[in-house]
């Protein structure tokens, strides 16, 4: 990444913004209340496709072309379109323009008849209702932004994409080979979820493993010769207390058995077991090396005549806090300075597109919507007052970034 330009060239830019985005204020409200309005769950396509009709006639207004790209059904369920916008700029890529990706989802967590039973309302300086966080509200900013930009005349980037993304609360099983091909040469990706309660920007999210281990053993009558079968339920059992065992073995490592299944009768000696198992871990690295302990673990079942095989389901890279990630935060915190308030990096366990988008190399912040808090629960709420100054950040770090 290149230097930044100079505070002295650029604050009076960064104050202009403000100004604007403190104008745009009632509009985001009026816009964001229209879409918490929607019942958007990751599982009810049509209310997803409405949150992008939505979107679309929005892009349209700022001078984006849009593109709707139909998911594939993924075990026997639908999901909604990927949108895609992108527009334009004015500064070519041969003088350091930038394609610039802005990622954000339009699914919720919530059931069909949630925004009626919950509608949005404005108390003070929160808003409340379904997903007026995570991640309606950083869409808007994202959308919000690009306005300002536009209209301002600060298009200095080769081209700015927004993505919004149809399935990311149930972990982007359908748009994820979509995302990672629009994301593939990107030079930025700059994630839209919103930032920490404490006004935090994301800078590094946990990869993910989820993994199926399947123990067998032997069948056999439990009261007339119990000693020819293989117990795989005892197996299984000793499993469990293995691998949660190796929780703390490495530092950003956590390991759950979250199901286990076993048996079909009491009178028969259980000849299979199933256990899932997630894997979360702060880098690659960290988390090939807790596969290969769980694989190792595995190959050793404590019950004779039984074995286990460990099978990997999903894998999601890790969103690592490397050199990229660092020059993005340093580059945030000197345009949050120069509108006049102050923000660090914080890691969470928790997955979002910036996953996808880091681990194809591209180098990602996340977290630039506003500030909100207590995601996936009626308590969800978003700071308003936060959003003037979140919009202009986040247009600011656009005007300023360019590819080395």
């Amino acid at each position: 990444m290149s230097a930044a330009p100079t505070r002295a060239v650029l604050a009076p830019h960064a104050a202009a913004m403000l100004d604007a985005a403190r104008a745009a204020l009632p509009r985001y409200l009026a816009d964001l209340a229209d879409l918490v309005a929607v019942d958007s769950g990751s599982h009810s396509p049509h209310g997803v496709d409405c949150v992008a009709d939505w979107l679309t006639h929005r892009l349209h207004g700022i001078g984006f072309a849009t593109e709707r790209i139909p998911t594939k059904p993924v075990g026997g369920r639908s999901y909604g379109d990927v949108l895609v916008g992108r527009l334009p700029g004015t500064l070519p890529p041969d003088e350091g323009g930038a394609r610039i990706v802005l990622i954000g989802h339009m699914d919720t967590v919530f059931e069909d008849g949630t925004a009626a039973a919950r509608p949005f309302r404005a108390e003070g300086t929160r808003a409340h209702g379904p997903g007026v966080s995570d991640d309606k509200g950083g869409l808007l900013a994202g959308v919000t932004a690009a306005e300002l930009l536009v209209r301002h005349h600060r298009t200095s980037f080769a081209e700015l994409v927004l993505i919004a993304t149809p399935d990311e609360e149930v972990g982007s099983p359908a748009s994820r080979p979509v995302t990672e091909l629009l994301c593939h040469g990107a030079d930025f990706a700059l994630g839209l979820e919103c930032a920490r309660e404490n006004g935090d920007l994301v800078v590094q999210r946990k990869g993910v493993a989820d993994l199926l281990v399947t123990v067998t053993g032997r069948a056999a009558h439990a009261g007339i010769e119990p000693e020819r079968g293989a117990n795989a339920a005892l197996a299984a059992a000793h499993l469990v207390v293995a691998l949660q065992a190796l929780n703390g073995t490495w530092p950003d490592v956590t390991l759950n058995v979250g199901v286990v299944r076993a048996g079909t009768r009491p009178n028969i000696v259980c000849p299979e077991a199933e256990l899932q198992v997630e894997v979360r871990a702060a880098t690659g690295d960290a988390l090939r090396t807790a596969l290969d302990a769980i694989r190792g673990t595995a190959g050793r079942t404590a019950v004779p005549g039984t074995t286990a095989r460990v099978q990997q389901l999903d894998l999601c890279p890790p969103m690592e806090f490397g050199p990229d990630a660092r020059d993005l935060l340093a580059l945030a915190r000197a345009a949050a300075a120069d509108l006049g308030f102050t923000v660090g990096g914080a890691a969470t366990g928790g997955v979002g597109d910036a996953n996808l988008t880091s681990g194809l190399g591209v180098p990602t912040l996340d977290g630039l919507g506003p500030v909100g808090g207590a995601d996936h629960t009626p308590e969800e709420w978003l700071d308003t007052a936060s959003v003037p100054t979140r919009i202009a950040l986040l247009a600011t770090l656009v005007e300023r970034l360019r590819h080395a």
